[in-house]
């Protein structure tokens, strides 16, 4: 039986990291982004989604890692995540309609620089997919502990049946209030980091974070139809999970990657979010694989804790 993944964690999306806070031009208004310390001449740009109620700043671990890899990172927030203003219907927070503005985002990041590769974590996983669909002009796209559609029965679903209607009668305070009470995986947050994680939920769109939750307990499987374009379009692609991911089991993205017909990677030691739990480990996949897709040598591993 594998062990249960650790309860303490050494990255959070506090961590010390050398990106600047930018903004892009978006459909709803300008999209919050931190921009990693980029390479002279990077290979790719790569886009960073985050799952729901995350931000850009989850992927703070990662921004060194992946420049010293050679590649320029950019992380965003969703629109109607913290800090990236949203519309008001709670429609246009599904994965298709969230993947046409991230389409358009990747439509003007490759017309202006080196080609763009797309990570979605998550639900960022499930946008990233609609961005596929929606023609965004990628050469490569990674899902990191994401799933071929709707979330399975258990804890996470359970808390946003509860959350919606909570949400609805009492705004977005008393729905994470409710969070805190269910969440039990991490215990021990840091004073900063709690008030972080609230301050970011609170500061995101109520429309959003419904129409999000929606999807997630609604949106069907599309797999057969994402490798279809990914094949016709030839964009290389990567699926990685943790190895004790609670959201979609790993059984169900390995088989998404073979349906995908790409290459499967677990990260050792990290649940739903290696990227704050384990971010040597998966920096040692992405920048392996991705450096690959380009016919360059791989880059030295990042140091471990």
């Amino acid at each position: 039986m594998s062990e249960p993944a650790p309860q303490e964690q050494a990255f959070s999306q506090l961590s010390p990291h050398g990106g600047r806070r930018i903004e892009l031009a978006g459909r709803y208004g300008p999209i919050a982004a931190l921009a990693g310390p980029a390479p002279a001449d990077p290979i790719a740009t790569v886009l960073l989604l985050p799952g729901y109620t995350g931000s850009k700043e989850d992927f703070a671990p990662l921004l060194g890692g992946i420049a010293g890899g050679g590649f320029r990172p950019v992380a965003v927030d969703l629109p109607g995540q913290y800090e990236s203003p949203g519309p008001d219907d709670e429609s246009l927070y599904l994965p298709a309609a969230l993947g046409e503005v991230v389409a358009e985002l990747i439509g003007r990041l490759a017309e202006d620089g080196p080609p763009v590769l797309l990570l979605g974590h998550s639900y960022g996983g499930l946008v990233a997919r609609g961005a596929v669909l929606a023609g965004a002009p990628l050469a490569g796209l990674t899902l990191l502990d994401s799933g071929p559609g709707r979330l399975p029965d258990g804890a996470r679903l359970h808390a946003l049946v509860l959350g919606e209607p909570l949400m609805r009668a009492q705004g977005v305070d008393a729905a994470y209030a409710l969070r805190e009470r269910l969440d039990t995986r991490v215990p021990g947050h840091a004073a900063e980091l709690k008030e972080f994680l609230r301050t970011r939920f609170v500061a995101s769109s109520a429309a959003g974070l419904l129409g999000i939750a929606l999807a997630l307990r609604t949106e069907p499987d599309r797999v057969a139809e994402t490798a279809e374009v990914l094949r016709r379009r030839e964009v290389r692609r990567l699926v990685v999970a943790g190895e004790h991911d609670d959201a979609w089991s790993v059984p169900a993205q390995r088989d998404m990657a073979r349906r995908l017909d790409a290459p499967f990677a677990v990260v050792e030691g990290a649940g739903h979010s290696p990227n704050t739990e384990n971010p040597a480990g998966l920096l040692e996949i992405l920048l392996r694989r991705w450096r690959s897709w380009f016919g360059t040598s791989p880059a030295p591993a990042p140091a471990r804790r």
